[in-house]
Formats: C-alpha cells, structure tokens, sequence
C-alpha cells in the first residue's frame, strides 16, 4: 500500500484521491507499483493545472468568446469531476470557479460594450438620416450626390442595429436618397430640355449671322447683328458638346462682316481725310474773295469755287460743321453784298422810299406850322402834345432817309 497527502492506492490496486467529501476512487492500477500508480494520476492532475492556466491566460489576453471559454471551462470541470487524477482538486474547482466569474465579467463588459456601440451606432445612423433627408432638398446637384456617397460609405462601416431598427433607418436614409436622385433626374431632364432648345435657337442665330455675313449695307446690317447677339445672350445655354461650335460659327460669320465694313471704312476714312484737304483748300480760297467789291467777279470766283467743292466726295462727320460753316459765310456775305445792290438799283424800291419819304417830310413841316400857331395862341398844352407827335415822326422820317441813302439819292 502507498500513499501521499492527496491520494493512495491499496493492497487490490484501487486508486484514491482525498476530497472534503472524503475519498474518491481515481481508478484501478495492476500494471506496476503503488509508487508509479500515484505518479501517473498526478501528472494527469498536473496537465489539468496546465490547461487550467493557459485557459486563463486565454481569457484574460485574446478575444476569446464568452461561449467559447465557457465551453472550454465545462470540458475542464468534467474531467475535474470525473476524479480521474490526484491532486487539489478543489483548488481546481476554485481556480474554475474563478475563471466563470471573469468570463461573466467579461461577458457583461462586452454586452455594455455592443449596447453602447449600438447606442452610439444608432445616434450615427440617425444623424447619417437627418443629413440625407436634407440633402434630399437640395439644388447643389454635384456637391449633394457626393456627400449622398460618402454617408452610403460612412453608413456601410457601422455596426448593424436590431433588423427592425436597422431596416427603418435604412429605409428612411434609402428614400431620401431615391427623392434626391429622382429631383436630380428632373432637373437635368428640364436642364436638356432647355438646352435643346437653345440649341435650335442658337442654330437659327447662326444661319441668319452666316446669311449676313456677306452684306455690304453697314448700318443696317452691323444694327442687326447687335440685335442677333442680344438673341444668343437670351437664348441661354446649349449642350456643352454643341455651344462651343454654334458660337465659333456665330462669332466667325460676324467676324467676317466687320472685317470688310472696317475695310471699307478705312478706305472711306483715307479718302474722306484726303477731301477734306482738298476743302479746305477751297475755303480758304473761297475766303479770299471778301470782301466783296466787285460783285460780278466775286460771283463768278464763288460758282467756280462752289462746282470744285461740289466735285469732291464726302468729308470726316466731325469736321463737316466747320469747313462747310467756312464756305455758307463767303456765300452769305456775297447774297447781302447782292441784296444791298439790288436795294440800291431797284426802281420801284426807290419809287416807294422817295414817296414814303416825302410824305413823313410834309407831315413833320405840317406838325411844325401847328406848333408855331399853337404857341402864338398860348396853347401850350397842345403845343406840347404836338411836339411828341413831331418826335415820332422826325425819327420815322430820318430812318427814311437813311435808307433812300442807300440807293444814292
């Protein structure tokens, strides 16, 4: 018979190991001594020591499952209470019982952990609904669309709820995004639309700009053509793959117009520059004339001026007023010089004045004599009176005068 403090093996063989519930039969050995009995069920007790401490080792440094550790406790403890090894197999038990407590704690922390990272994941999937719901609103066409993606990528990284709460979420956070893209669609719809539009218009400005190009009436043309790109501005915007080319021929017909009206109108500004020389040449001519003397000569010398200007084309808008107001003062100086001779020659005219001036003579000796009489009778009052009558007529009678002067009389 052998024994030690935690079992012993009697005289048939039979092992035991001590519990505090007495004495537990380990199992039965015949093959060798008692000695060699004990050592082997102690190893057997030393390798549960072993898994039992790689066990906690496991709980305590990797993410092993609370299930998983229980599952491996279990498997423990049955061969613990199988008493199939020699040892303290109640300092097992509690070592076990120990290691139940903190995977329980560990269990505990992590389902605290997941109901705060659920929490928290369903705060974030909320926030992701709000955002979308506003975005949903928006006319910030690209801008929206992008940020939609990125909450689809931010929503695909968090935890999952419980299905009922993660599929209402999903399906408000689904729904703005469909009314997003659904407006989105519409718009661009309306957008293509309009710019199809504008393309037929744009395409109509172009035909009528290409048809002028080629006209030689300036002003009308040129007005038109500011008419046209007013028309295109309206118009608004074709598609992009078409508004550059409309705009390209538009602008190239234009281009081609005002080419050849500021041709034209170099070559006009060269030879009206070149006329106005030529005009002012005659003016100063024409001014050499005055003052009259002979009026005779100086009616010819102003025709023959006057058929040279009339001979030469048009001048620069701007000096217009000043070299043509130069030639209308020779001629107006010439048309008085004609009208002073003919005052001067005419006949009747000179008939009139001389009757005219004979009559206000006769009037002016008459208004005297009453004077004269009227003093003599002391009637001073009407003396007076006649005398501003005589006043008014010697004046009439010296203008009178002054112009039967002019026709040499």
């Amino acid at each position: 018979m052998s024994s030690d403090p935690w079992g012993r093996v009697d005289e048939t063989g039979t092992v035991y190991v001590r519990t505090a519930d007495g004495e537990q039969v380990v199992g039965s050995w015949q093959a060798g001594s008692p000695e060699e009995a004990l050592a082997y069920f102690e190893r057997k007790y030393e390798g549960l020591v072993v898994e039992i401490g790689l066990l906690e080792k496991r709980v305590k440094t990797t993410d092993l499952s609370a299930k998983d550790a229980q599952a491996a406790i279990d498997h423990i403890r049955e061969q613990v209470d199988a008493h199939h090894a020699v040892g303290d197999l109640a300092a097992l038990r509690t070592r076990l019982d120990k290691l139940v407590e903190t995977v329980e704690a560990r269990r505990e922390e992590r389902k605290q952990q997941r109901a705060k990272q659920s929490d928290e994941a369903r705060h974030a999937k909320e926030a992701l609904v709000v955002e979308a719901e506003q975005l949903a609103q928006s006319d910030q066409w690209r801008a929206a669309g992008e940020r939609l993606r990125s909450l689809v990528d931010t929503w695909k990284g968090l935890p999952r709820l419980d299905r009922k709460s993660d599929d209402e979420l999903w399906h408000r956070f689904s729904h703005a995004r469909s009314a997003f893209s659904k407006r989105r669609k519409a718009h661009f719809a309306s957008l293509d639309a309009q710019r199809e539009d504008a393309r037929k218009a744009k395409e109509r400005l172009v035909a009528e700009a290409e048809a002028l190009s080629g006209s030689t009436d300036w002003g009308p043309t040129a007005a038109r053509y500011r008419e046209l790109m007013t028309e295109w501005k309206a118009a608004g915007r074709a598609q992009r793959e078409h508004e550059d080319d409309l705009w390209n021929r538009f602008r190239g017909a234009q281009d081609v117009f005002f080419a050849a009206r500021s041709s034209v109108f170099a070559e006009r500004d060269a030879e009206q520059s070149e006329n106005l020389k030529l005009k002012e040449e005659l003016a100063e001519e024409a001014e050499k004339i005055l003052p009259v003397t002979d009026l005779k000569a100086a009616r010819a010398a102003f025709r023959s001026v006057n058929e040279r200007w009339e001979a030469i084309g048009h001048v620069p808008r701007d000096a217009r007023p000043k070299v043509e107001g130069r030639m209308h003062a020779v001629e107006r100086a010439i048309q008085e010089a004609e009208e002073s001779e003919w005052r001067r020659t005419n006949p009747e005219a000179r008939a009139r004045a001389e009757g005219l001036t004979g009559q206000l003579q006769a009037a002016v000796d008459k208004l005297r004599g009453q004077i004269e009489q009227a003093r003599a009778q002391g009637n001073n009052a009407r003396a007076d009176k006649l005398e501003r009558e005589l006043e008014g007529r010697q004046a009439l009678l010296d203008q009178a005068l002054k112009g039967l002067q002019e026709f040499g009389g």
